[in-house]
């Protein structure tokens, strides 16, 4: 695990103004950790979730627009963590960072998104992070094992992330499929499992990984036009919750 210093981003981050709210409502899912404060998860799209917790801002893979839906990030509180766990267009756009980017902030990636931004705090798989004293984080491996699909996320290069958020256990998955290394995670809280083919996991494969994982609440997300709506029927005797939000 390294550092890639922050170039100065001239002209970016002056064009992007810090508002209070975002400029329309998304489905919000709130959770409470282990000293009694309260999470809020916010669906923007596809794999980009936005993250409040006690006055503080976690971006995850923001990006500002997939076809025709766009996110206005000028709209947003400026994020005091962002997270892009690899390179493709859905996930790593310097659009949606440089607007939510001010001085003080941490961009946590893999090698790969920190050579291409020039800059960044570089996780690679099994790496560990204490950020502070409310939130660690620890990168998983995230991969294609079908064949024909490698190619799409190969093994070892990009990443999960499991953040503990006082004592709150969320697992974001990225872009992968129902790897071995899933039964290594434990005691998760909230998921975020991927669910459209070719790229990460077909419903009967992410239904495994909830299985294995067992996470307390599941959020399919990443689906594309993936039916997702009978995961929670065949989920509801594993004990785990699924809800469905504007993850496409």
């Amino acid at each position: 695990m390294k550092a890639i210093a922050l170039p100065i981003l001239l002209g970016i981050m002056t064009a992007c103004g810090q508002h209070s709210t975002p400029a329309e409502p998304y489905e919000t899912d709130s959770f409470t950790t282990k000293s009694g404060k309260t999470v809020k998860f916010h669906a923007l799209v596809h794999a980009s979730i936005r993250i409040e917790y006690d006055g503080k801002e976690i971006e995850i893979d923001p990006v500002h627009q997939l076809g025709d839906r766009t996110i206005d990030y000028a709209a947003f509180p400026k994020a005091d963590y962002i997270f892009v766990t690899h390179e493709h267009h859905d996930h790593l756009d310097t659009v949606a960072i440089a607007a939510l980017t001010k001085p003080e902030n941490q961009l946590i990636t893999n090698q790969r998104c920190a050579e291409m931004l020039g800059y960044g705090t570089v996780m690679a798989n099994g790496d560990r992070l204490v950020l502070n004293d409310w939130l660690t984080v620890e990168a998983v491996p995230a991969y294609n094992t079908t064949e024909g699909h490698q190619q799409f996320h190969p093994q070892g290069r990009d990443n999960g992330f499991i953040l503990n958020l006082d004592g709150l256990r969320i697992y974001i998955a990225g872009d992968t499929e129902d790897i071995p290394e899933m039964a290594e995670i434990k005691d998760i809280d909230v998921a975020f499992l991927p669910c459209n083919q070719p790229y990460t996991m077909t419903t009967e494969q992410l239904v495994r990984s909830a299985r294995i994982i067992k996470p307390k609440v599941l959020f399919p997300y990443h689906y594309g036009q993936t039916n997702v709506v009978g995961l929670a029927e065949q989920l509801k005797d594993d004990g785990v919750e699924v809800r469905i939000r504007h993850y496409e």
